[in-house]
């Protein structure tokens, strides 16, 4: 038996094709574990390429592919200082969206 107040509940609340999809991309770019190492490591503060590859332990070249498909998500940014690129988070919900997952994880 289908409860059509709750069918249309849900569709009148439901998100629009595009906007879906790039909610999709955006968990799924935290779903890679070398991403979310990269994102946990960015919540301490700024970090460089060579920073990023010590710890996470691949190479720079890699941890620079990881960046690159990060920041076309709006995932985190960059500060450029001298010939140095700086990664950082974009913004503060990204740290929170890992604290809630974290959380919900460890209940």
């Amino acid at each position: 038996m289908v409860h059509q107040d709750r069918v249309d509940k849900a569709r009148s609340e439901a998100l629009e094709r595009k906007e879906l999809e790039a909610l999709s991309r955006f968990f799924k770019a935290l779903g890679d574990p070398t991403r979310l190492a990269i994102a946990m490591a960015l919540q301490t503060g700024e970090m460089c390429v060579c920073d990023l590859a010590a710890f996470t332990g691949i190479s720079e070249s890699a941890v620079s592919h990881q960046l690159r498909h990060m920041k076309d998500l709006a995932l985190v940014k960059s500060r450029r200082d001298a010939q140095i690129l700086y990664y950082s988070l974009d913004d503060n919900h990204i740290a929170e969206l890992i604290q809630t997952g974290l959380d919900h994880i460890r209940e």
